[in-house]
């Protein structure tokens, strides 16, 4: 069905004359006359009648009227959804819980006239990579390098979490103002489920190698609030959550979160997104992020982030 036609026809069912009808959608007169007739042929029924004082609907033009005001709604909410600057800009941030989340909500109490919808798909990089070249969200934010993507896809580093040590009140380090890695060095750092073959994991064994943690994936995987649960009431349990995370957990855990310093270990994410997007709040997106969430020189970060990714 031909939706100017139909928008034709609700243009001059609501003006009742087809000369109010054409001035309203910038055609002639004869113009309006097509493509009613058109549209009659396609439906074997006569929409309007004409009168002395313009036209006015029959019984299968009032018939058709609501129905084709919602079709004119759900073409105009197709086009918008898909449409560079009239749909909301698709962001994955993997989890809400974690520093993306957080920083992009930041983004959007600045830029309130951006519309934007967050996104947490599962998986790894590759998923998150594989939606991006698909067109399914505009952008994502995970730990790799540039060279790791696909082609046609950019990246930039644009937050450095902080690493905190989150321990229970029983725990040797518990009164701690902060601690260093190497005072981490023989403590368990409880991580249960880290996946093999992640970024997450290639991220923690280089961490791990560099100040001689030892990071314990033991156990099965209940979520994070049995994981805090069994934190808060052990003395020997520890694990690593990033300065930007959102955790909450009830005030009688008396759980701390202790800086890590000198150096400090960042979990360095970057943004990623197609080179051909022209999604106009994805390059306010970009500038917004810049710098703002880098870490000093003296930071610590995987070997490739320490390589050289600056932010343009």
């Amino acid at each position: 069905m031909d939706l100017d036609a139909v928008r034709t026809f609700v243009a001059a069912a609501d003006t009742g004359q087809f000369q109010e009808a054409a001035a309203d959608l910038s055609i002639t007169q004869q113009g309006v006359s097509r493509r009613i007739a058109a549209l009659e042929r396609d439906l074997e029924v006569r929409l309007f009648a004409r009168t002395p004082r313009g036209v006015r609907l029959t019984v299968d033009g009032q018939a058709f009227l609501p129905h084709a005001r919602e079709l004119l709604r759900v073409a105009d909410r197709a086009d918008a959804s898909v449409r560079p600057g009239r749909r909301a800009l698709r962001v994955d941030v993997h989890s809400r819980r974690i520093a993306p989340a957080v920083r992009l909500q930041e983004f959007h109490l600045a830029h309130r006239h951006v519309g934007l919808e967050v996104i947490t798909l599962s998986g790894d990089v590759h998923t998150a990579a594989a939606a991006v070249v698909a067109g399914t969200i505009d952008a994502t934010f995970h730990a790799v390098p540039r060279h790791a993507l696909a082609p046609g896809l950019n990246s930039v580093r644009v937050i450095d979490d902080a690493h905190q040590l989150l321990v229970g009140p029983r725990h040797p380090l518990a009164d701690a103002r902060s601690v260093t890695p190497g005072q981490l060095a023989g403590h368990r750092l409880w991580m249960p489920g880290l996946a093999a073959g992640t970024e997450w994991s290639a991220y923690y064994d280089e961490l791990a190698d560099a100040f001689g943690l030892t990071i314990d994936q033991d156990g099965p995987v209940f979520g994070y609030e049995a994981q805090i649960a069994d934190i808060a009431g052990s003395a020997t349990l520890a694990t690593l959550v990033g300065e930007g995370s959102r955790y909450l957990w009830p005030d009688r855990y008396d759980l701390r979160r202790i800086p890590v310093v000198d150096p400090t270990p960042v979990y360095p994410m970057s943004l990623i997104w197609r080179e051909d997007n022209r999604h106009p709040a994805l390059a306010e997106l970009r500038a917004y992020f810049g710098g703002r969430h880098r870490a000093g020189p003296d930071a610590w970060a995987p070997a490739w982030a320490r390589a050289g990714q600056r932010p343009v």
